[in-house]
């Protein structure tokens, strides 16, 4: 019996290429430096700066690289909900649930049936060869900002798929920026106590599945949990597994590239010649670190005419990576208080983490009221990304921008719906968040949380029906049925 695979990146274009306006493709050649990303910028949307907006899938063919053959780069696979999701056939409200089930019921993944049959390349480990976008002329140098990076934990024996900046600093040198305490940097700790290093492998252009699940937070995959594992529950077969060709490391053979290499204990300067690193996902430059450990890259696979996959650093297709994870995590943590959740979307404006749109059911009494307010605070109190929480009934449409701003402007008193939290643990790239902005804030990254309660009260829930215009006598259409699911893939 055939093993059903994964839907793969070139799946995924397909599809699109074959849906007006879902992918542009530019022919003509453009310089990795500076020339995608001023390209790609009107597409990126918030919070990318204006004149910009959610647009197309972007396809370069033709990109330069500093050295050896132009190649392709992808931006904007993810760059609207509706898009992401639709990927996994799936719409944005019900993807957050899907990953939840995810989670709770994962697929292992698998030794590949036939690893030949990944027709991959090697290559020398040379970056310079590859199409690494530069973005903007302070940038530390080429960042790779969509590469998921998979490591197996020596101590625990888990596997950890994330997704980690990591600026070229040499021909076969990387740094990465891994975040304190996270499964990757543990991995790595326990392999510096042994006296060695951590094998990797960082795969550019990865099946959708996996990219999405490498995305999700601690919060909702836990460390003891294989985001590979949930990858394949999410993406209906389990991911397929081979071995690297150069370092005792495993690799996801769909991906575009793979870069197989170790991860070092010694440290490098993310940027020798000035502060900045790369523009981050809230929309400013990002600061250097002094010091980031090292990739050193012993070997480079990719699939016939690889195409690299990339973001733009501030824009609506990294707050859509980041998001869907948080809901998932959100919804299941309000549904261990028992409330009435319906929905919960990270706003792209908050990049995908700092602000929380919760849509609530009908109330069903009056202790309803307290409950959906105790249980904002208690998302604020135990997510540490999230600012700000927005409330709302269930006939406001959380996707419409305007409605939500028809909900904050009739449906809430200041004086009595907002409610302020001061001074707790939050997120240091916003740069409200220090002293140096507000004198209440106690310490850098600490930062002043909200609840914007939008929600009816209960006992006047009658003065604030919406309209429903009525019918002409004539007998209203039966509504269209949903179109049906995709096919899965062979």
């Amino acid at each position: 019996m055939t093993r059903r695979r994964l839907a793969d990146l070139r799946t995924a274009l397909a599809a699109l290429d074959s849906t007006p306006g879902g992918l542009v493709r530019v022919r003509e050649e453009v310089p990795a430096r500076y020339g995608v990303s001023s390209r790609y910028a009107r597409w990126a949307g918030v919070p990318a700066p204006p004149p910009t907006g959610p647009g197309p899938a972007v396809l370069f063919e033709q990109v330069t690289a500093e050295s050896g053959e132009a190649g392709a780069v992808l931006m904007g696979l993810y760059g609207t909900r509706e898009r992401a999701a639709g990927l996994l056939g799936l719409t944005p409200a019900e993807l957050p649930r899907r990953l939840l089930d995810a989670v709770a019921a994962p697929v292992a993944p698998v030794p590949a049936a036939d690893p030949a049959g990944w027709a991959r390349t090697s290559y020398p480990p040379d970056l310079t060869r590859l199409p690494v976008p530069v973005l903007t002329d302070e940038d530390a140098g080429p960042y790779l900002t969509l590469g998921a990076v998979l490591a197996t934990d020596p101590d625990t024996g888990v596997r950890n798929l994330s997704v980690h900046r990591m600026c070229v600093r040499g021909p076969d040198l990387l740094t990465i920026w891994m975040v304190p305490g996270r499964d990757l940097e543990r991995a790595h700790r326990a392999a510096r106590g042994r006296g060695e290093p951590l094998p990797v492998a960082v795969h550019l252009g990865p099946p959708p599945a996996v990219l999405l699940a490498s995305t999700c937070p601690t919060s909702l995959v836990p460390p003891e949990l294989d985001e590979l594992a949930v990858a394949g529950a999410l993406g209906g077969a389990a991911v397929e597994l081979a071995p690297c060709r150069t370092v005792g490391a495993e690799c996801v053979p769909q991906a575009e590239y793979v870069l197989e290499g170790e991860l070092l204990a010694e440290t490098l300067p993310e940027n020798p010649d000035g502060p900045a690193s790369t523009p981050e996902f809230l929309g400013y430059q990002g600061r250097a670190h002094p010091g980031l450990p090292v990739i050193r890259v012993t070997g480079i696979t990719a699939r016939e005419g690889a195409i690299l996959q990339a973001v733009s650093g501030p824009g609506y297709e990294q707050s859509v990576l980041l998001g869907f994870g948080m809901e998932a995590a959100v919804i299941g943590r309000l549904r261990q208080l028992g409330a009435p959740v319906k929905a919960a979307l990270s706003h792209t404006a908050g990049g995908g983490q700092l602000m929380m749109v919760i849509q609530w059911h009908a109330k069903r009494s009056a202790a309803d009221d307290a409950l959906v307010r105790d249980a904002c605070e208690t998302v604020l109190e135990d997510f540490r990304m999230v600012k700000l929480v927005l409330a709302v009934d269930e006939d406001v449409d959380v996707e419409s921008d305007t409605d939500l701003w028809w909900a904050m402007t009739t449906r809430l008193q200041a004086d009595a719906d907002v409610v302020v939290l001061p001074d707790r643990y939050g997120f240091p790239l916003d740069p409200t968040q220090t002293p140096a902005y507000s004198k209440t804030v106690s310490a850098d990254g600490r930062t002043a949380k909200a609840v914007f309660d939008c929600t009816v009260p209960f006992a006047q829930r009658e003065r604030f029906r919406r309209v429903r215009f009525t019918g002409d006598g004539r007998s209203a259409p039966s509504p269209a049925p949903p179109p049906p699911a995709a096919p899965p893939p062979p």
